[in-house]
């Protein structure tokens, strides 16, 4: 495995609030990572400054080598945690959309995920349910063949069979020499399926570490320490 993702001293303040602050971490390849924390963690603001969305105060983050923009666009896929799709375009234009703007989004997958959900490419967005909404999002996200897929409670707000499916497309679709970073505060949810798991707090990362290591040195799963260090 190779490194993917470095953070060097990475610091974001708004105003008099520091959103994170002096964050030091790399990731490798090949993994499914969560990005796990309270409200207010940082969390979000992690995943902004990893997409180019923000720019940090201090510090620097590269990806496969290089600082976030034009070039890194190219190889993260991103998931927002807030819709972003137009609500009355039809499935087929949105996945015209994204062949237009990714040169490795492969819409034969795509359409194909669609189809087993009933989801047809001649429906307009606004006519779906909330949890086909999510669902088609994170189609077009992970049918991307990326290097990193950042995706942002993807679980968040759906049923749990809405959840599995979910789930199920995050670990059946994704480039096994890529990386997932899935923020969630589902923990129980997705443990599972992890590799490792990173705590940020108050904008700093308390634990980094493979989720069997968490397990065989505290006696308990991820979802319970984390309970017990957030007092959830």
């Amino acid at each position: 495995m190779s490194e993917l993702l470095r953070c060097e001293n990475l610091t974001k303040r708004y105003g008099s609030l520091v959103a994170l602050d002096h964050v030091n971490f790399t990731l490798e390849s090949g993994k499914l990572i969560g990005l796990l924390g309270p409200n207010g963690s940082g969390k979000t603001t992690l995943i902004k400054l990893i997409n180019g969305l923000l720019t940090p105060d201090e510090g620097r983050i590269l990806i496969d080598g290089i600082e976030p923009g034009v070039g890194t666009k190219k190889i993260v896929a991103y998931l927002p945690d807030n819709h972003f799709l137009n609500n009355y375009m039809k499935v087929r234009d949105i996945v015209a959309y994204f062949c237009d703007f990714y040169e490795d989004f492969r819409p034969e997958l795509a359409l194909q995920m669609m189809n087993h959900l009933g989801i047809s490419e001649n429906v307009a967005l606004k006519t779906l349910s909330k949890g086909n909404k999510e669902k088609v999002s994170l189609i077009l996200t992970m049918s991307r063949n990326a290097r990193l897929y950042v995706l942002d409670e993807p679980i968040a707000g759906v049923d749990p069979a809405t959840r599995d499916y979910i789930i199920s497309t995050i670990i059946n679709n994704y480039n096994p020499e890529a990386s997932v970073l899935i923020s969630t505060h589902l923990i129980s949810d997705i443990e599972s399926v992890l590799d490792d798991a990173l705590f940020i707090q108050s904008g700093h990362i308390t634990l980094h570490k493979s989720v069997d290591a968490i397990r065989s040195e505290n006696g308990k799963s991820v979802d319970e320490l984390f309970r017990e260090v957030f007092r959830w």
